[in-house]
């Protein structure tokens, strides 16, 4: 090999793989539903995360805003489970960290209220391929996160 093929070869591989990676990104398919604006709840569970970054990282990004819209909307389903032979063993939100990189003073919740749980405050698999189930301690609820490349039917 001459000197000019060894100094090009490096390119043409990162060109390559630049190629590749790029034909291998899926499509989220989102929901109509994403097209409405935040709602206060929706706010108020970003802000507690995400603090004096909520504007930057959230609401001015487009592409992360439709990503928190859909999960919140479409991909978290909190469900109670009554029968102990249809519950599912799963790892207890108890053992998932808090996502606490913004809001420092984040605190786990002391008793379990589904009107007002924010699943942003928890390091659970939302960007995840797979679908994962949590149990919300002491409780008979679980929390559904639903891969976001799964097609809707």
């Amino acid at each position: 090999m001459n000197l000019k093929s060894l100094i090009l070869l490096p390119f043409l591989i990162v060109s390559f793989l630049t190629f590749a990676q790029e034909q291998t990104k899926i499509k989220i398919d989102y929901p109509q539903n994403i097209e409405a604006p935040l709602n206060k709840e929706e706010k108020v569970m970003i802000k507690e995360v995400f603090q004096s970054k909520s504007k930057a990282l959230v609401f001015n990004n487009e592409t992360f805003l439709k990503d928190i819209k859909h999960l919140l909307r479409n991909r978290i389903l909190i469900y109670e489970e009554l029968n102990p032979k249809s519950q599912k063993q799963t790892k207890m939100l108890s053992e998932v960290p808090l996502f606490d990189d913004y809001n420092k003073n984040l605190k786990r919740d002391s008793k379990f209220d589904i009107t007002s749980f924010n699943p942003l405050k928890y390091k659970l698999d939302f960007f995840a391929k797979g679908t994962y189930v949590y149990r919300i301690d002491g409780t008979n609820y679980f929390i559904q996160v639903t891969s976001q490349y799964r097609t809707r039917k």
